[in-house]
């Protein structure tokens, strides 16, 4: 069964494309992660985000405190038995398609 959930009010949240606000959650079922749907801050991009690279936002009021020293972005997900691509400068790229065959956050080849 798959479920979409609106967030009333949004989340604000980092992600490995950057900080926004998570306006809808996606669950696939038992055998996925959780999709946040986030708008970034700096473009207004819209983002299907896995839960592995997200974070909520430090936040004084609500007792969550920034961590030691500078902040550690999630890092994307390595799917087992995909390894990750290498462009031209040698640096990783998508780490190709997901289980269903189709590519992680929404990008296209």
């Amino acid at each position: 069964m798959h479920m979409i959930l609106q967030l009333d009010p949004p989340l604000p949240m980092d992600t490995v494309r950057g900080a926004g606000l998570a306006h809808f959650m996606i669950d696939y079922g038992p055998e996925a992660h959780l999709m946040w749907v986030v708008f970034l801050k700096t473009d207004g991009a819209c983002w299907t985000v896995p839960n592995p690279e997200v974070r909520l936002q430090a936040n004084w009021s609500m007792q969550r405190r920034p961590a030691q020293g500078a902040f550690e972005q999630p890092t994307r997900i390595q799917m087992a038995g995909v390894e990750a691509r290498k462009g031209d400068d040698g640096q990783a790229t998508s780490p190709g398609p997901g289980l269903n065959g189709n590519r992680l956050n929404g990008e296209h080849h």
